[in-house]
């Protein structure tokens, strides 16, 4: 990665995406995650109500008040709805 932040300035598109797409997935995966940042930085406001949302239908999991439904079939539900 060393390299890449080295040479970033003096490549052109097409060179920066091939070397890109020589790293290992991980790496790759956070050379997206740093570009969409760019795209759309984060709000802390938003992030903190994601956190309180996932923690509180963490907590009605966990207690039994509601019953999760497994992928398979929320796809399925979905896809009979729109193939009709």
């Amino acid at each position: 990665m060393l390299i890449l932040q080295k040479s970033i300035k003096a490549m052109k598109t097409k060179e920066l995406i091939e070397e890109i797409s020589s790293l290992p997935v991980d790496e790759r995966a956070m050379v997206v995650d740093s570009i969409l940042r760019t795209l759309n930085p984060t709000d802390a406001t938003i992030d903190k109500k994601w956190g309180e949302i996932a923690k509180k239908r963490l907590k009605e999991l966990q207690s039994g008040d509601v019953k999760p439904i497994p992928g398979e079939e929320v796809f399925k539900k979905i896809s009979d709805r729109f193939s009709s």
